[in-house]
């Protein structure tokens, strides 16, 4: 006879716990990218709500504004990763998540007293929060999630990224034109904030053991697919950070995120400046166009994560195959469709858009293909890894920027541009072939609860040896 493995309920806790991860990066990301609609209707008046202040602020002063959450977040992602293994995800989650809405909360009454400089300085302020979940979400997947699973859920739980891009593009908007004008974007995404706290209080554990919900079966399918010690949820694992550092896939991956960072944040941020100067196009006055891109990742974000499923549940690919192969597609298509649209010319704008999204639609694939690969490497120490990774990757959108205004003196000039894109396009190539020839699913030996500890087999060989000596 045959056993029937245990494989707990179809839908239960640990599904809540990817919800509650879900909601979170989605608030997070509305709180932190609302900030392009908030600038816009501050300095404009007129294209949203009149009854509200207007302020007269130069394009440098807005770009300081627009870069400043990241000057905060790229300091906070180890202290995250730290803090989440000495106090629990639960708590660092929680009051980071707090102090992320109060920051919101608090950033009409700054600017009205202190301008574009208090608005950079509450901005920074948010991105300190922020900077402390990404590492957390990383280390709660990593203990939630059966190994069967964890693409599974983890894909799911990213998904928010999308759906906090599209929330942030339509909603800010439909705010900023409302009887609650532009300070009302900042109170609504303080108070998503704070109602996902409520959840978060109520249904998060920082293991399946501590959950007041959980029914036997899926506890039993959780914590026997894990495969630790008995007090394993009560110690704190010593981090091998020598081990960690010079781990050949982690810092493959490290250059991997960062190439993709770059890339990204040339497809966002870059791609529609272009449009304007060299096609007589201004997307970003079109709220259809402006989040077409965003729509197309979220909406290939589940195409990626049904295929992903079907895969390696039919044992067609192993996980590693399967993060290679997507990694691929979501890097080496917007190399060539960035190339691509650098030989536009003004004649060809549906071209452009449609070369757009499906750049930056297939980019959405990233998540499955290399973001989720710190928990393959270490469900121990994820949250490490992913502050270290993260760290790195965030410094990138600050730089693209200054390389961009280095090269392109004369927006209008395609040939500036092209310089621009192959930049971009190389880095998506050369961080996936990297990715392809030094990555890897497979956990490491640095990964185990006593990959620090003395091996005691190895002390009783060595002292009858001594004993024989000594009788010499």
């Amino acid at each position: 006879m045959t056993v029937e493995p245990n494989r707990g309920p179809v839908v239960g806790m640990r599904h809540v716990q990817a919800l509650l991860i879900f909601l979170n990066i989605t608030s997070m990301y509305l709180g932190r990218l609302n900030v392009g609609v908030s600038v816009v209707a501050m300095t404009n008046a007129e294209s949203t709500n009149t009854d509200f202040p207007e302020y007269d602020w130069s394009e440098s002063q807005k770009a300081l504004i627009l870069s400043s959450f990241f000057w905060g977040y790229i300091f906070t992602q180890f202290v995250g990763g730290y803090l989440c293994k000495r106090f629990g995800v639960k708590s660092v989650m929680l009051w980071g998540s707090f102090a992320s809405g109060v920051t919101s909360a608090l950033s009409p009454l700054f600017i009205g007293f202190g301008g574009w400089q208090a608005y950079c300085g509450i901005r920074v302020l948010m991105g300190f929060a922020q900077g402390l979940l990404f590492p957390c979400i990383h280390q709660h997947l990593a203990r939630w999630s059966p190994p069967a699973e964890r693409n599974r859920l983890g894909a799911l739980s990213h998904t928010g990224i999308e759906c906090g891009n599209v929330c942030a593009m339509f909603l800010s908007g439909m705010i900023a034109k409302s009887a609650i004008g532009w300070p009302g974007i900042s109170y609504v995404s303080a108070g998503v904030a704070f109602g996902w706290c409520a959840l978060w209080f109520i249904f998060a554990s920082n293991n399946a053991t501590e959950s007041r919900f959980i029914g036997e079966a899926e506890l039993h399918y959780i914590e026997s697919s894990l495969k630790h010690s008995e007090n394993y949820h009560k110690k704190v694992i010593p981090i091998p950070w020598k081990a960690i550092c010079s781990s050949l896939p982690v810092i493959a991956l490290l250059i991997t995120r960062c190439c993709e960072t770059y890339g990204l944040s040339t497809l966002q941020a870059e791609i529609p400046s272009y449009m304007n100067g060299v096609l007589d196009m201004d997307i970003k006055s079109n709220a259809f166009f402006s989040a077409l891109p965003f729509l197309a990742m979220w909406c290939m974000s589940y195409v990626y994560l049904i295929t992903a499923d079907i895969l390696l549940t039919g044992n067609r690919l192993s996980l590693t195959a399967l993060r290679k192969t997507f990694n691929s597609l979501a890097f080496w298509i917007p190399c060539a469709t960035l190339i691509g649209i650098g030989f536009l010319d003004k004649d060809q704008k549906t071209l452009a858009i449609v070369l757009m999204t499906l750049s930056v639609g297939f980019n959405s694939g990233a998540t499955i293909g290399s973001s989720l690969n710190t928990i393959d490497l270490s469900p121990n120490h994820a949250s490490i890894v992913m502050g270290i990774v993260n760290t790195a990757a965030n410094v990138v959108p600050i730089v693209t920027p200054l390389v961009v205004g280095f090269i392109v003196e004369d927006t209008s000039d395609r040939t500036q541009w092209q310089i621009v894109f192959i930049i971009a396009a190389v880095l998506f190539f050369v961080g996936n072939c990297i990715f392809l020839a030094f990555g890897t699913a497979v956990s490491q030996p640095w990964d185990a609860e006593d990959f620090l500890q003395p091996h005691e087999p190895e002390l009783a060989e060595r002292k009858p040896k001594a004993i024989d000596e000594k009788s010499r």
